[in-house]
């Protein structure tokens, strides 16, 4: 291992994770754990990308909960079921519970929980992405002076176009999928998964 393959992995970084349509399929205000179904190939992308060194930060608005549709502990049952379903354990999770017309200090684009875990765990802003497939996880990663990348929308293979617009005007790359990102971020490390594959 090189020395700057061994500072890179030395650097606290993270990736933020949207959940629908994400990292899961989005059934529409999920409330059950058999509903949760994770996108082909994520617990392999988030082994890799934690093998690499990021941590895992879950970010998802669940309005459904200010709606009335379900309760905070449906919302944590569906992502306690996640964690079994892709053998991990995320190093950070927020829920942002409020309808997009209340006020609320973690529902994105509000940067508030990224900044927050920044300051905390010390990581490093420069080395740390958001991940999502809306333009409020994107305006949020940037607000946050993280990274940004969009990915298609579940497994549509097709980017949400208000979202591929953003992307294009802000140079935000974008990718098929979160293991299409992941590939292209660990290929650039030296040393890194990729490289041993």
């Amino acid at each position: 291992m090189t020395s700057e393959s061994r500072s890179l992995l030395q650097t606290p970084r993270a990736l933020f994770l949207d959940r629908d349509d994400t990292l899961v399929r989005d059934a529409g205000y999920m409330s059950r754990p058999e509903q949760i179904e994770p996108l082909p190939g994520i617990a392999e992308a988030l082994r890799d990308a934690r093998a690499a060194g990021f941590r895992l930060y879950l970010v998802t608005n669940q309005s459904g909960i200010g709606r009335g549709y379900y309760t905070m502990a449906d919302a944590l049952a569906c992502n306690r079921r996640l964690e079994e379903l892709l053998g991990i354990v995320f190093d950070g999770v927020c829920i942002a519970p409020e309808r997009p017309d209340e006020p609320s200090r973690y529902r994105k684009p509000s940067p508030a929980y990224l900044l927050e875990r920044i300051g905390a765990d010390g990581l490093d802003p420069a080395a740390s992405w958001m991940v999502g497939d809306k333009v409020s996880d994107l305006e949020c990663g940037l607000a946050a002076g993280v990274r940004a990348a969009l990915v298609a929308r579940g497994a549509t293979g097709a980017p949400r176009a208000d979202a591929a617009a953003f992307a294009a005007a802000h140079g935000i790359p974008v990718f098929p999928d979160f293991s299409a990102f992941v590939h292209d971020l660990l290929s650039r490390i030296p040393d890194g998964p990729e490289k041993k594959k």
